[in-house]
């Protein structure tokens, strides 16, 4: 506790706030990486303060310099007018290893349980704050933290680069796949030139799964999306790749209401075999990533268990998509 309280004070000295304005620092639950913590202020301001681990700390090859990224969605959610947090300070050295930022109102989606009308209504807003988010585009491709590199020219040696990190990940780490993983390489790489169809790198959030939505329930009128959080895996590339933790472990395509809102809001969703072969490759990148970073969270039986359970079987179905489709 008393670490957490000094070392919120000196974030509020270094961003301009008063440090006897601090009234309440409690961590936020939900974050698998960065610690998250809230802090409440004297007048009611509200912050959230994530620290990267130490760099000794195991991990993957892409979660390096992740607030780069966060700090990165933080200001171009706002160009695109999406409820998003607003980055305050950050500091230390070039590596980001504190942001702060402001606390967006609401809950998470896993806890207000939209349900009926109300569900479709949020479904559909969120659609059109998710084609705004697409029509931001970046300077390449690629995470913009430089974790994997500097960002890339086109989207297929981007792609690429991401997925023989995960999988050296997953060697390094002997991840427990549904095959080995030389066989998921070989049949990602025949899906390959399917990702030269992408020629403007768009922003994507790429974790967009309903813990990262917060629902707000204001005292008048119908329920809104307060906030899309947790930014810090963004990166440049195919809208397509938002659709995967949009729909996590499911289809965006059973999405109507989400759907109807994207296209509203001016987003392109086609599903022709084109677009359906890079979701598969988006779908498998996602789930090798959810099985391998298991291992050196040490996240326990329970979750091992429903990893292999529910996770496994649907990088296995991408699997077989893929090679299915090209």
């Amino acid at each position: 506790m008393g670490d957490s309280w000094e070392r919120a004070r000196r974030v509020l000295a270094g961003a301009g706030l008063s440090p006897g304005s601090l009234a309440r620092v409690r961590p936020l639950g939900g974050g698998t990486y960065n610690t998250v913590e809230e802090i409440l202020l004297t007048d009611g301001h509200r912050y959230v303060l994530k620290i990267p681990p130490s760099p000794a700390t195991p991990g993957l090859r892409h979660e390096r310099r992740l607030l780069v990224a966060e700090a990165e969605f933080c200001v171009r959610a706002a160009e695109a007018r999406v409820p998003a947090p607003r980055a305050v300070s950050a500091g230390g050295d070039t590596a980001l290893p504190y942001l702060l930022m402001t606390a967006r109102p609401g809950s998470p989606w896993t806890r207000a349980a939209p349900a009926g009308e109300e569900r479709t209504e949020l479904r559909t807003e969120l659609g059109r704050q998710v084609a705004r988010l697409h029509r931001v585009t970046g300077p390449g491709f690629g995470y913009p933290s430089g974790a994997l590199g500097p960002l890339a020219p086109d989207w297929r040696t981007a792609f690429t680069a991401m997925t023989d990190a995960v999988l050296a990940d997953a060697r390094h780490y002997g991840a427990r796949l549904p095959r080995p993983v030389d066989e998921v390489a070989g049949v990602l790489a025949t899906a390959a030139p399917a990702l030269d169809e992408v020629t403007v790198p768009a922003l994507v959030h790429f974790d967009l799964w309903p813990g990262n939505i917060l629902v707000e329930r204001p005292a008048r009128g119908p329920a809104r999306i307060g906030g899309l959080i947790d930014g810090e895996r963004m990166l440049w590339g195919d809208p397509l790749a938002d659709f995967v933790s949009l729909a996590l472990l499911g289809d965006i395509r059973e999405d109507e209401a989400f759907l109807a809102g994207y296209e509203e809001a001016g987003g392109r969703a086609v599903f022709d075999r084109a677009a359906r072969l890079r979701l598969a490759l988006y779908r498998a990148y996602l789930y090798l990533i959810m099985l391998t970073e298991t291992v050196p969270r040490a996240s326990g039986a329970d979750h091992d268990r429903w990893l292999q359970e529910a996770v496994a079987p649907e990088l296995g179905a991408a699997l077989d998509e893929i090679t299915a489709l090209r």
